[in-house]
């Protein structure tokens, strides 16, 4: 993309950041859907995790993104490992176990499980975006 005019290569970055806003956007939506359309708010519960996730990455893994992919020993970036590991096993497991509960139905949990995939496609587009341009993951 160097060979690109500088006007050209703004608005492809503004594209890319308007994607990420169209995902999260449309993450948000099923969430509330999934809720609305069978009227049954307890979906909303899953917001608590995704609240959640991203807390152990800003707290204990500062400024070193990198060191989240290789093999460490420092302490606390394998507890920031698992506790990203056991929100994400919560965002999925809430859903399921409401719908073993009969407390919500099919629909619901497959909406509020599709809404966790739109952010997880979300999240990964970002840290994509993130080692190509001057954006930062924190």
């Amino acid at each position: 993309m160097a060979d690109l005019p500088p006007s050209l290569q703004a608005c492809l970055g503004m594209g890319k950041v308007a994607f990420l806003a169209i995902l999260v956007s449309g993450g948000i939506v099923m969430q509330i859907l999934a809720c609305a359309l069978y009227n049954n708010w307890w979906p909303m519960l899953s917001v608590i995790m995704y609240v959640l996730l991203p807390m152990p990455l800003l707290f204990f893994a500062g400024s070193d993104s990198s060191s989240l992919y290789t093999d460490s020993n420092d302490s606390w970036i394998n507890a920031t490992k698992f506790l990203t590991g056991a929100s994400t096993v919560g965002s999925i497991a809430i859903p399921v176990i409401l719908k073993h509960a009969g407390i919500i139905g099919w629909g619901a949990m497959a909406m509020d499980l599709s809404s966790f995939v739109v952010f997880v496609v979300a999240i990964l587009c970002f840290m994509g975006m993130s080692e190509d341009d001057d954006y930062s993951m924190f």
